[in-house]
Protein backbone atom coordinates (compact mmCIF):
# COMPACT_ATOMS: atom_id res chain seq x y z
CA UNK A 1 0.00 0.00 0.00
CA UNK A 2 0.97 3.79 -0.61
CA UNK A 3 2.79 4.54 2.28
CA UNK A 4 0.67 8.10 1.65
CA UNK A 5 -2.15 6.24 2.15
CA UNK A 6 -1.63 4.02 4.84
CA UNK A 7 -0.40 6.73 7.46
CA UNK A 8 -3.98 8.65 6.39
CA UNK A 9 -6.28 5.34 7.01
CA UNK A 10 -4.20 5.24 10.29
CA UNK A 11 -5.17 8.64 11.38
CA UNK A 12 -8.83 7.97 10.59
CA UNK A 13 -11.12 6.55 13.61
CA UNK A 14 -14.07 3.69 13.94
CA UNK A 15 -17.52 4.27 12.26
CA UNK A 16 -19.68 6.35 13.66
CA UNK A 17 -22.69 5.74 11.83
CA UNK A 18 -25.83 7.43 13.32
CA UNK A 19 -23.79 10.03 14.90
CA UNK A 20 -25.03 13.79 14.21
CA UNK A 21 -22.78 15.15 11.65
CA UNK A 22 -19.51 17.24 12.77
CA UNK A 23 -18.86 19.19 10.45
CA UNK A 24 -19.84 20.53 6.74
CA UNK A 25 -17.75 20.89 3.54
CA UNK A 26 -18.99 23.22 0.83
CA UNK A 27 -17.81 22.11 -2.59
CA UNK A 28 -17.87 25.44 -4.64
CA UNK A 29 -17.21 24.94 -8.77
CA UNK A 30 -15.49 28.05 -10.20
CA UNK A 31 -14.68 26.38 -13.58
CA UNK A 32 -16.36 27.04 -16.99
CA UNK A 33 -17.55 23.91 -17.12
CA UNK A 34 -19.87 21.69 -14.84
CA UNK A 35 -17.47 19.33 -12.97
CA UNK A 36 -19.17 15.97 -11.11
CA UNK A 37 -17.22 15.69 -7.87
CA UNK A 38 -16.60 12.11 -6.18
CA UNK A 39 -16.51 11.04 -3.01
CA UNK A 40 -15.01 8.32 -1.14
CA UNK A 41 -15.20 7.27 2.58
CA UNK A 42 -12.29 5.44 4.12
CA UNK A 43 -12.10 2.24 5.65
CA UNK A 44 -14.06 1.94 9.00
CA UNK A 45 -15.56 5.06 8.18
CA UNK A 46 -19.08 6.45 8.26
CA UNK A 47 -20.60 6.62 4.81
CA UNK A 48 -21.80 9.99 3.18
CA UNK A 49 -25.15 11.01 1.82
CA UNK A 50 -23.42 11.14 -1.40
CA UNK A 51 -20.83 9.77 -3.64
CA UNK A 52 -21.17 11.76 -6.60
CA UNK A 53 -23.04 14.70 -7.84
CA UNK A 54 -22.90 17.37 -10.79
CA UNK A 55 -22.17 20.52 -9.95
CA UNK A 56 -22.25 23.69 -12.75
CA UNK A 57 -20.09 26.49 -13.14
CA UNK A 58 -20.48 29.08 -9.89
CA UNK A 59 -23.02 26.38 -7.93
CA UNK A 60 -21.70 25.33 -4.78
CA UNK A 61 -23.14 22.03 -2.61
CA UNK A 62 -22.91 21.95 1.06
CA UNK A 63 -22.27 18.07 2.46
CA UNK A 64 -22.89 17.35 6.24
CA UNK A 65 -19.99 14.83 7.73
CA UNK A 66 -20.40 12.59 10.74
CA UNK A 67 -17.91 12.92 13.15
CA UNK A 68 -14.72 11.16 12.69
CA UNK A 69 -14.84 11.04 8.76
CA UNK A 70 -12.29 10.44 7.09
CA UNK A 71 -11.94 10.33 3.34
CA UNK A 72 -11.22 11.79 -0.46
CA UNK A 73 -13.31 14.17 -2.80
CA UNK A 74 -12.39 15.08 -6.70
CA UNK A 75 -13.52 16.13 -9.28
CA UNK A 76 -14.40 14.74 -12.56
CA UNK A 77 -14.17 16.15 -15.79
CA UNK A 78 -15.42 15.93 -19.74
CA UNK A 79 -18.33 13.22 -18.25
CA UNK A 80 -20.82 11.78 -20.50
CA UNK A 81 -23.72 8.70 -20.46
CA UNK A 82 -22.88 6.71 -23.33
CA UNK A 83 -25.19 4.71 -25.95
CA UNK A 84 -24.59 2.03 -23.46
CA UNK A 85 -26.31 3.79 -20.59
CA UNK A 86 -22.91 4.18 -18.74
CA UNK A 87 -21.53 7.14 -17.59
CA UNK A 88 -18.53 7.74 -17.69
CA UNK A 89 -15.77 10.62 -17.44
CA UNK A 90 -12.20 11.80 -19.54
CA UNK A 91 -10.71 12.29 -16.19
CA UNK A 92 -11.25 11.27 -12.90
CA UNK A 93 -13.69 8.43 -13.20
CA UNK A 94 -14.85 6.03 -10.31
CA UNK A 95 -15.52 3.50 -12.97
CA UNK A 96 -19.28 3.06 -11.47
CA UNK A 97 -21.08 3.58 -14.88
CA UNK A 98 -22.77 6.38 -12.63
CA UNK A 99 -23.16 9.44 -11.34
CA UNK A 100 -22.86 8.68 -7.58
CA UNK A 101 -19.38 6.45 -7.15
CA UNK A 102 -21.00 4.27 -5.13
CA UNK A 103 -17.62 3.63 -3.05
CA UNK A 104 -15.28 3.37 -5.91
CA UNK A 105 -12.37 6.00 -6.23
CA UNK A 106 -10.62 7.97 -8.87
CA UNK A 107 -8.60 6.35 -11.64
CA UNK A 108 -5.37 8.34 -11.57
CA UNK A 109 -4.41 10.91 -12.73
CA UNK A 110 -6.46 12.84 -10.28
CA UNK A 111 -6.04 16.08 -7.67
CA UNK A 112 -7.38 14.47 -4.57
CA UNK A 113 -8.34 16.21 -1.11
CA UNK A 114 -7.90 14.00 1.82
CA UNK A 115 -9.21 14.56 5.17
CA UNK A 116 -9.33 12.75 8.71
CA UNK A 117 -11.83 14.45 10.85
CA UNK A 118 -11.06 14.59 14.94
CA UNK A 119 -7.74 12.50 14.74
CA UNK A 120 -4.71 12.85 16.64
CA UNK A 121 -4.95 15.56 20.00
CA UNK A 122 -8.74 16.00 18.31
CA UNK A 123 -7.33 17.83 14.90
CA UNK A 124 -8.80 17.27 11.56
CA UNK A 125 -5.65 16.07 9.23
CA UNK A 126 -6.58 17.36 5.88
CA UNK A 127 -4.32 17.63 2.52
CA UNK A 128 -4.72 18.06 -1.31
CA UNK A 129 -2.99 15.41 -2.51
CA UNK A 130 -0.79 15.40 -6.08
CA UNK A 131 0.80 11.50 -5.35
CA UNK A 132 -2.12 10.08 -8.18
CA UNK A 133 -1.06 13.05 -10.67
CA UNK A 134 -3.23 16.34 -11.37
CA UNK A 135 -6.47 16.85 -13.17
CA UNK A 136 -7.96 19.79 -11.77
CA UNK A 137 -7.09 23.19 -9.59
CA UNK A 138 -8.29 22.17 -6.39
CA UNK A 139 -8.59 24.57 -3.15
CA UNK A 140 -9.08 23.61 0.75
CA UNK A 141 -9.61 25.74 3.83
CA UNK A 142 -11.43 26.42 7.23
CA UNK A 143 -13.73 28.06 7.26
CA UNK A 144 -12.29 29.35 10.56
CA UNK A 145 -9.06 29.52 12.07
CA UNK A 146 -9.19 27.67 15.43
CA UNK A 147 -6.62 25.20 17.46
CA UNK A 148 -3.95 24.00 14.91
CA UNK A 149 -2.31 25.18 12.12
CA UNK A 150 -5.65 25.71 9.90
CA UNK A 151 -3.93 26.71 6.69
CA UNK A 152 -5.36 26.80 3.41
CA UNK A 153 -3.65 24.05 0.91
CA UNK A 154 -4.21 23.26 -2.68
CA UNK A 155 -3.42 23.52 -6.12
CA UNK A 156 -4.50 26.49 -7.78
CA UNK A 157 -3.03 26.74 -11.38
CA UNK A 158 -3.74 24.68 -14.14
CA UNK A 159 -1.02 22.61 -14.84
CA UNK A 160 -2.22 20.56 -17.79
CA UNK A 161 -0.57 22.81 -20.19
CA UNK A 162 2.61 22.99 -18.91
CA UNK A 163 2.67 19.11 -17.72
CA UNK A 164 6.05 17.79 -18.96
CA UNK A 165 5.13 15.71 -22.41
CA UNK A 166 5.58 11.74 -20.86
CA UNK A 167 3.33 12.62 -18.40
CA UNK A 168 0.44 14.35 -20.33
CA UNK A 169 -2.68 12.94 -21.19
CA UNK A 170 -4.46 14.42 -24.22
CA UNK A 171 -7.52 14.68 -25.72
CA UNK A 172 -8.99 15.76 -29.12
CA UNK A 173 -12.20 17.82 -29.30
CA UNK A 174 -13.99 20.45 -31.68
CA UNK A 175 -10.63 20.18 -33.50
CA UNK A 176 -7.90 20.74 -30.98
CA UNK A 177 -6.07 18.68 -29.04
CA UNK A 178 -5.47 19.67 -25.49
CA UNK A 179 -4.18 18.46 -22.17
CA UNK A 180 -6.82 17.24 -20.13
CA UNK A 181 -4.64 15.50 -17.10
CA UNK A 182 -1.09 15.25 -15.50
CA UNK A 183 -0.15 11.76 -14.83
CA UNK A 184 2.34 11.07 -11.58
CA UNK A 185 5.89 9.98 -12.84
CA UNK A 186 4.70 6.28 -10.58
CA UNK A 187 1.20 5.97 -13.14
CA UNK A 188 3.70 6.71 -16.20
CA UNK A 189 6.65 4.68 -15.60
CA UNK A 190 5.90 1.77 -12.95
CA UNK A 191 9.56 2.37 -11.58
CA UNK A 192 9.69 1.90 -7.88
CA UNK A 193 12.04 4.79 -7.11
CA UNK A 194 8.83 6.58 -8.16
CA UNK A 195 6.44 5.05 -6.51
CA UNK A 196 8.52 4.71 -2.83
CA UNK A 197 7.67 1.14 -3.41
CA UNK A 198 10.12 -2.05 -2.72
CA UNK A 199 13.79 -0.84 -1.86
CA UNK A 200 12.51 2.80 -2.46
CA UNK A 201 9.63 2.49 0.31
CA UNK A 202 10.98 4.25 3.58
CA UNK A 203 11.69 8.39 3.79
CA UNK A 204 15.23 7.18 3.36
CA UNK A 205 15.39 5.54 0.30
CA UNK A 206 12.30 7.68 -1.43
CA UNK A 207 13.32 10.90 -2.62
CA UNK A 208 12.14 13.79 -4.49
CA UNK A 209 12.17 13.07 -8.25
CA UNK A 210 12.38 16.09 -10.63
CA UNK A 211 8.14 15.25 -11.70
CA UNK A 212 7.46 15.76 -8.24
CA UNK A 213 9.37 18.46 -8.14
CA UNK A 214 7.58 20.01 -11.26
CA UNK A 215 4.10 19.25 -9.05
CA UNK A 216 6.07 21.35 -6.03
CA UNK A 217 7.07 24.21 -7.92
CA UNK A 218 3.98 24.99 -8.72
CA UNK A 219 2.04 23.86 -5.97
CA UNK A 220 4.32 24.76 -2.85
CA UNK A 221 1.54 23.04 0.08
CA UNK A 222 0.15 20.27 -1.96
CA UNK A 223 1.24 16.67 -1.62
CA UNK A 224 4.35 15.89 -4.55
CA UNK A 225 4.91 12.53 -3.88
CA UNK A 226 4.28 9.95 -0.99
CA UNK A 227 6.96 11.43 2.00
CA UNK A 228 5.55 14.87 1.57
CA UNK A 229 4.29 15.24 4.86
CA UNK A 230 6.20 18.26 6.25
CA UNK A 231 4.80 20.37 4.01
CA UNK A 232 1.64 19.28 2.81
CA UNK A 233 -0.52 18.56 6.51
CA UNK A 234 -2.13 20.40 7.62
CA UNK A 235 -4.47 20.84 11.03
CA UNK A 236 -7.61 22.50 12.39
CA UNK A 237 -10.11 21.60 14.78
CA UNK A 238 -14.06 22.28 15.13
CA UNK A 239 -14.54 24.02 12.23
CA UNK A 240 -16.94 23.72 8.62
CA UNK A 241 -14.37 23.37 5.24
CA UNK A 242 -14.25 24.92 1.98
CA UNK A 243 -13.25 22.87 -1.11
CA UNK A 244 -13.02 24.96 -4.39
CA UNK A 245 -13.02 23.80 -7.93
CA UNK A 246 -10.91 26.14 -10.15
CA UNK A 247 -9.75 28.91 -7.37
CA UNK A 248 -8.94 32.16 -8.64
CA UNK A 249 -5.67 32.03 -8.17
CA UNK A 250 -4.90 36.41 -7.63
CA UNK A 251 -8.28 36.14 -5.53
CA UNK A 252 -7.90 33.36 -3.68
CA UNK A 253 -4.26 34.61 -2.25
CA UNK A 254 -5.46 38.38 -1.58
CA UNK A 255 -8.33 36.70 0.57
CA UNK A 256 -7.06 34.16 2.31
CA UNK A 257 -3.66 36.19 2.83
CA UNK A 258 -5.75 38.48 5.26
CA UNK A 259 -5.92 35.39 7.47
CA UNK A 260 -3.26 34.19 9.63
CA UNK A 261 -2.74 30.47 9.05
CA UNK A 262 0.70 30.29 9.95
CA UNK A 263 1.73 28.30 7.05
CA UNK A 264 5.46 28.63 5.94
CA UNK A 265 4.75 27.82 2.57
CA UNK A 266 3.29 30.20 0.00
CA UNK A 267 0.10 28.67 -2.04
CA UNK A 268 1.64 29.45 -5.13
CA UNK A 269 5.01 29.82 -6.84
CA UNK A 270 4.93 33.90 -6.97
CA UNK A 271 7.55 33.52 -10.25
CA UNK A 272 4.89 32.08 -12.06
CA UNK A 273 1.83 34.28 -14.10
CA UNK A 274 -1.31 33.58 -14.77
CA UNK A 275 -3.11 33.72 -18.19
CA UNK A 276 -6.94 32.72 -18.90
CA UNK A 277 -6.55 29.31 -19.95
CA UNK A 278 -8.61 27.31 -23.09
CA UNK A 279 -8.33 24.02 -21.10
CA UNK A 280 -11.51 22.23 -21.26
CA UNK A 281 -11.59 22.36 -17.44
CA UNK A 282 -11.73 26.15 -18.34
CA UNK A 283 -8.87 27.23 -14.81
CA UNK A 284 -5.42 29.06 -15.73
CA UNK A 285 -2.93 28.01 -17.30
CA UNK A 286 0.85 28.63 -15.37
CA UNK A 287 3.50 30.37 -17.76
CA UNK A 288 7.19 30.61 -16.45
Amino acid sequence: MDPHLLLFLLLSTSSLSGIEPAATFKLTNLCRQTIWPGLLSGANTAQLPTTGFALRPGKSRTIPIPAGWSGRIWGRTLCATGADGKFTCLTADCGSGKVECGGSGAKPPATLVEFTLNGADGLDFYDVSLVDGYNLPMLAFPQKVTRGGCGATGCLIDLNGACPKELKVVARGKGRVGGVACMSACEAFGDPRFCCAGEYSTPETCSPSVYSLFFKYACPRSYSYAYDDKTSTYTCANTDYTIVFCPRPYTSQEVLGRRKDGASLPLVNKTSMYWPSRHPNGAFSSVR
